[in-house]
């Protein structure tokens, strides 16, 4: 029992970190219709912003670990990867918006490819070791499964739960609570007539990619804090896993991304300390074939009808 809430514990640390990659994914989809393949390496841009950035915060605020200095990186690695998300959708996105959706899936591949191969260039194919931004350390909760039985959880796993559920609620509150999130409803339901309406499009889309973004540069912070090691290509698995929660959960539905990630955090961890290692990847990738093959609307989203 005492392994198993262990593996738990484990599980949901990392599921919180796919939440918030796969909710980039969703919220692009419910708006554009279409996968943002690049999105896993705007999380590992958000690492090696949060790489760069963080000696230079961390003296302002001390020189040492500090909960301010890491806020800061945070939310810098965020406000970056914002900025790119911005960047990539009006470059490379907006001048294909009324070609066919399959031209644009063939550009996002590619976008995906020139920011993997281009992160090995400038900074190096080697892993790189992410700066210690705060005192990590482990926490003994102990149980009633007799004296020599507690649980371990570690600060930086409680910092990535904590503000997975800040980000998320902020991010509810501006969906559902904000004119700007009202825009983006009216949009994903039909964007003819939110165009009618007087829905700055060009603006919505702009700003539908900068907080998706920003969720997947916390997402590239927060899971240094845990594996402190970097590399260019550390969006692609990261990335392909938290396509397949969004998928699991229902596309295009936020509270089901957030669970999706969760799910795959949990599975994946139950498989590498009962299975075996091995078996991890291969089994995350087979949830995705269930899910398409019983239930492709995802376990949150709805079935939709098409008129042909």
């Amino acid at each position: 029992m005492i392994e198993f809430l262990q593996q738990l514990i484990n599980g949901v640390a990392q599921g919180a970190i796919y939440a918030l990659i796969a909710i980039g994914y969703t919220m692009v989809f419910g708006v554009l219709r279409f996968i943002n393949f690049a999105h896993g390496d705007v999380y590992m841009l958000g690492a090696f912003a949060g790489f760069y950035t963080a000696p230079g915060i961390l003296k302002i605020f001390g020189g040492g670990p500090s909960y301010a200095g890491a806020a800061a990186v945070l939310l810098t690695a965020m406000v970056i990867c914002a900025g790119i998300g911005v960047l990539i959708e009006r470059i490379c996105y907006r001048p294909l918006r009324e070609h066919p959706r399959l031209t644009v899936l063939i550009t996002a591949i590619g976008v995906s490819l020139l920011l993997g191969s281009g992160g090995q260039y400038v900074f190096g194919a080697d892993p790189k070791a992410f700066p210690e931004i705060i005192a990590d350390a482990a926490i003994e909760l102990p149980t009633s499964w007799g004296s020599f039985s507690t649980l371990t959880i570690t600060i930086g796993q409680v910092l990535v739960v904590g503000c997975t559920l800040v980000l998320l609620f902020v991010l509810k509150t501006v969906v559902l609570h904000t004119k700007t999130g009202l825009a983006m409803r009216a949009l994903s339901l039909n964007p003819t007539a939110a165009s009618l309406m007087g829905v700055n499009l060009d603006a919505i889309l702009s700003f539908t990619f900068a907080i998706g973004s920003a969720m997947a540069g916390a997402a590239g912070v927060l899971t240094s804090i845990q594996q402190p090691s970097i590399d260019p290509l550390m969006g692609v698995s990261a990335g392909l896993k938290a396509f397949v929660a969004a998928v699991l959960g229902g596309i295009g539905n936020i509270p089901g991304a957030a669970l999706g990630g969760l799910l795959i955090g949990l599975l994946e961890t139950l498989v590498v300390g009962y299975v075996n290692p091995t078996y991890r990847d291969p089994l995350v990738f087979a949830v995705l074939i269930l899910v398409l093959l019983f239930r492709p609307s995802g376990l949150l989203g709805k079935p939709e009808r098409e008129k042909v």
